[in-house]
């Protein structure tokens, strides 16, 4: 069976971080581990509490995994210190980890800047370059690329800019602020877009978590990234289909949809 690490905050709640990762991978197929980075107390209507672990025992937690159960592919989602960051920048060296996808959760919903500047330099300078490829939705690729974006054509330049600037592949989503879910991935000097269709559904927490665990999936499956893009957008869009609705904010996806309709897993 195939492997997949998650590193990430806990969401109490169930919808977002590890607990999405878990469930997506799992969905797919495969065998899930986990890094904890922080937890937290959240619902579907906001966060409200924050407590990181120490960076000693992110890195034992690390050590753990790598020793024993080693990951076919790494997702790395919240990561809110610069000292956590550079242990799992030194981790992923020191184990040459493989297929390592990188969610680069840097600005909120409502758009407020979530890590501090030493925090977002690190990870921009130690920790995307180890990826495969990085998932930037609109907020956090213009933090990336130093300009707005407000067209699809602003999406292919911040897409580009951003690959030259990390030396790795970039899937920008288009699904944050635009009026469409079309997402561009750029590698190796190539684009190729990937077109989404909005459903109608409010409950979209922890979208990016499982877009993200998704493609380390089929990565980790032996698919190539494009390939592993388009099943994860398929696999997105399900999940909004089901129409899953819990909690009195934006709730949850329904992760294991494939599993309620079909009564069996479906692998990737």
């Amino acid at each position: 069976m195939k492997t997949v690490l998650t590193i990430a905050g806990s969401d109490s709640s169930g919808g977002a971080g590890i607990q999405a990762d878990i469930k997506t991978i799992t969905a797919h197929g495969l065998y899930a581990s986990s890094a904890i980075t922080a937890l937290t107390a959240q619902n579907t209507t906001g966060v409200y509490g924050i407590m990181e672990v120490s960076p000693e025992f992110l890195a034992s937690q690390l050590d753990c995994i790598f020793q024993d159960i080693f990951p076919d592919a790494v997702k790395i989602g919240m990561v809110s210190s610069k000292p956590l960051i550079e242990v799992i920048a030194a981790k992923l060296t020191e184990y040459q980890a493989r297929h390592v996808v990188v969610d680069p959760v840097m600005v909120s919903t409502s758009g407020s800047r979530l890590l501090a500047d030493d925090a977002a330099d690190t990870l921009i300078g130690e920790l995307i370059p180890l990826a495969e490829v990085i998932t930037p939705n609109i907020p956090e690729g213009e933090v990336l690329c130093g300009f707005s974006i407000e067209s699809e054509k602003d999406m292919e330049r911040a897409a580009g800019k951003i690959g030259e600037r990390t030396k790795t592949a970039v899937l920008l989503k288009g699904g944050h602020e635009l009026n469409d879910a079309n997402d561009i991935l750029y590698q190796q000097d190539r684009y190729c877009w990937f077109m989404g269709e909005r459903i109608d559904n409010p409950n979209t927490h922890g979208t990016g978590c499982t877009l993200s665990s998704a493609i380390a999936c089929a990565l980790a499956s032996g698919y190539s990234l494009e390939d592993s893009v388009k099943k994860a957008k398929e696999y997105i869009s399900g999940a909004l289909r089901a129409g899953l609705d819990l909690g009195k904010g934006s709730g949850p996806l329904n992760h294991m949809f494939r599993m309620q309709k079909n009564g069996t897993g479906n692998h990737v």
